[in-house]
């Protein structure tokens, strides 16, 4: 068995990066527009290397006091083309700093939107196609942005959460509910291992439904990010469960 792990970067000037990426082996970093700038993304490219942390683009809605959160409605072009200069600006930093991009995971509320909504998938997947057709497109499974990018031929990876609570339908139960951020590292470590040895998710209602993955995320801007992906990091591998990188085109 093995799974990527990987983390939402370069959100912060003050964070948890460099001890994240001694964790992950994939790194989502933003692109200046809902969170960090050209500076911190370069910072983040240049210490992601030197890590051996493959990296991805973080796209978002230009949404900072809400930190891309908050939904926002675009018609499709517009969304295409606000993904697209998102990835053509880190990936401009990147290739000066001798890196390739490998991913592009959506953040937050373009995310969740990008699940459930088929126009908004499509647009998303397209930007990613246009940008570069051997780009990783990151998204939960059975989710429309999954299949949106199976669609246009892009190479994809599931994803699932260690630190979020979920819905008994495979959603991720919103931030607005009591518990949908799971702080304790325990029990983010036991749903990280569960979720690549069993399959398994147990769900708000303490229910469990099936889901396979291919990349467990912890998410960096929290309080607890470090000690999360410590835990979850160390219990994947006690249970023989190899952390690696995911093999791309």
């Amino acid at each position: 068995m093995h799974v990527d792990l990987n983390a939402d970067i370069g959100e912060l000037e003050i964070g948890h990066d460099e001890a994240l990426l001694t964790c992950i082996t994939s790194g989502s970093i933003a692109c200046g527009v809902h969170a960090g700038n050209p500076a911190l993304m370069r910072r983040t490219v240049r210490l992601a290397a030197d890590a051996g942390v493959a990296i991805g683009a973080h796209p978002g809605f230009d949404d900072r006091a809400g930190f891309g959160r908050r939904e926002v409605d675009l018609s499709p072009a517009d969304i295409t083309d606000l993904v697209l200069a998102q990835i053509a600006a880190l990936n401009a930093i990147a290739r000066a700093e001798g890196v390739r991009l490998q991913h592009v995971k959506p953040h937050g509320a373009m995310y969740n939107m990008s699940v459930r909504r088929v126009g908004m998938a499509e647009a998303v997947a397209r930007a990613v196609a246009a940008s570069d057709e051997t780009l990783l497109l990151f998204a939960p499974p059975g989710s429309e942005l999954l299949a949106a990018g199976r669609r246009l031929g892009l190479q994809v990876a599931a994803e699932g959460f260690a630190d979020r609570l979920y819905e008994p339908d495979g959603s991720l139960t919103s931030r607005g509910v009591a518990g949908a951020l799971l702080t304790d590292p325990a029990l983010a470590a036991r749903q990280a291992v569960r979720m690549v040895s069993e399959r398994r998710v147990v769900a708000r209602d303490a229910s469990s439904f099936s889901l396979t993955v291919d990349t467990i995320c912890v998410h960096g801007d929290t309080a607890e990010a470090v000690a999360i992906a410590t835990a979850v990091r160390h219990a994947l591998e006690r249970a023989d469960i190899a952390v690696e990188p995911l093999k791309c085109f």
